[in-house]
């Protein structure tokens, strides 16, 4: 099998990569058992320190590494460069706190008693290509400084950013084996998730992808921590700064081509501020610019495939035939997909209904307040949700009634270092970043002295 390399721009191959085969994919395996026993033994200040050479060999190189997402997926390079030097700050992050995230803690028992967390082996995680860098490096740092290794299954279409990966781990100082990356098909993950030494799964992509690898990971018995799709919700409460609102939901939706998880995709306004909100939103997304990713002038590059533009070519027109209204854009050209923002969306419709990936926007027309908060929970994900409105108590008890892996009040949703990010319902479970996401990745171990 052979893995192409695609300038969704160009439409034209840059490189390609053969998989590896059977006999490679176990010898990498193996070398991760082998680095793992010794990996395991080394101190937080050792694994910090080739962390921060990690983040100063990302910062160094931030031009080559940015037009590398930028050819291989399209994003936009001012964004491809943000997506670095936010790589950067969470290894930084994990390079710093780790120790005292992991930090033996006092039980309260009649005998001495500890609660201890230690490393568990090799975490497998599979990634998806719309983050290519900062998805892999969120997860792997975690897992590095829990004293665990890793293998990684990338998306197809960035096995550049993959190799480039492993490259700037054996660059900074990790031992061979501590991070690799593995050229392999779907078909190839049940053989990895099988191997003794793996003993967590991680993904980030679809529901339906995420329900495949948590049932191998069942199958072998293996933890696993999914971060699935998201139709994220955007309340806009009547009481609201309508500009500001509009403002962060358009550079919410639209970053990255619309091809972010935790994006604002559905907007739920009531009819005292609906009609405003359509006029600033559609105005605000008629100003973007959009097409050569490495223009600096331009503010949004292309779709990462020809298929995702199908896809949302075949969502918006079922949509349409429903009775949704297309107040700009919903036209594509090759794969840059105009920037689109339909109104007179209802519930049933695909919009409304699916994950919707891409540079597409839908107003919701609800009842009252009290009704957006039915809309925003009759959604099979539960990723995050935003609230605007000026009255922030009123906002804080819209909040709890969110079923949700996040809520942003008044702030556009972006994760943090500093902070878990995960899901609820088809969302998927598990957390990543901040102390919670690091200690997933151990084994929690209760030692009693007597």
């Amino acid at each position: 099998m052979i893995f192409q390399s695609i300038n969704p721009f160009t439409n034209s191959v840059l490189v390609e990569y053969p998989a590896i085969s059977n006999s490679e994919l176990a010898l990498k395996m193996d070398k991760a058992a082998m680095a793992y026993r010794s990996w395991k033994r080394t101190s937080f200040q050792e694994r910090a320190d080739l962390l921060l050479n990690l983040r100063k060999n990302l910062l160094n190189n931030k031009v080559r590494y940015s037009q590398l997402i930028t050819r291989e997926m399209g994003k936009h390079i001012s964004e491809a460069r943000a997506e670095i030097e936010k790589s950067a700050l969470v290894c930084d992050f994990f390079a710093t706190n780790a120790e005292e995230f992991l930090q033996p803690q006092r039980g309260k028992t009649a005998h001495e008693s500890w609660v201890l967390f230690e490393p568990i082996g090799a975490v497998f995680a599979i990634m998806p290509w719309n983050f290519p860098f900062w998805q892999v490096l969120r997860y792997a740092t975690a897992a590095l400084m829990a004293g665990n290794v890793t293998v990684l299954k990338h998306a197809p279409n960035v096995m550049g950013c993959a190799l480039a990966l492993e490259q700037i781990f054996l660059e900074s100082g990790f031992p061979d084996g501590v991070f690799q990356s593995l050229l392999i098909d779907a078909e190839a993950a049940e053989s990895v998730i099988a191997q003794p030494i793996v003993q967590a799964v991680m993904l980030t992509g679809s529901d339906r992808a995420g329900s495949a690898v948590a049932a191998l990971a069942g199958k072998y018995i293996k933890r696993s921590i999914m971060e699935l799709g998201g139709s994220d919700p955007l309340l806009v409460l009547n009481d609201a700064n309508i500009e500001l609102a509009a403002a962060t939901a358009v550079q919410s939706r639209m970053g990255n081509a619309g091809q972010v998880c935790i994006a604002a995709k559905r907007w739920l306004v009531t009819k005292q501020n609906a009609e405003e909100f359509i006029f600033r939103t559609k105005a605000l997304i008629e100003q973007i610019k959009q097409g050569n990713p490495e223009d600096e002038s331009l503010q949004m590059g292309p779709m990462a495939r020809p298929d995702l533009v199908g896809k949302l070519t075949s969502q918006l027109q079922e949509s349409v035939n429903m009775g949704a209204k297309i107040e700009t854009g919903g036209t594509f050209n090759g794969n840059n997909f105009k920037p689109t923002l339909l109104t007179n969306v209802s519930e049933e419709m695909p919009v409304c209904k699916q994950e919707i990936f891409g540079p597409m926007a839908s107003i919701i027309i609800a009842k009252d307040e009290k009704d957006m908060i039915r809309i925003a929970n009759e959604s099979q994900y539960g990723l995050a949700a935003s609230i605007w409105s000026k009255d922030i108590q009123k906002a804080l008890a819209f909040s709890k009634e969110l079923e949700s892996g996040s809520v942003y009040i008044n702030a556009l949703v972006r994760s943090d270092p500093n902070l878990p990010i995960g899901g609820s319902k088809k969302s998927g479970y598990g957390r990543e970043l901040s102390a919670f996401g690091i200690k997933e990745l151990t084994n929690i171990k209760t030692l009693i002295v007597k």
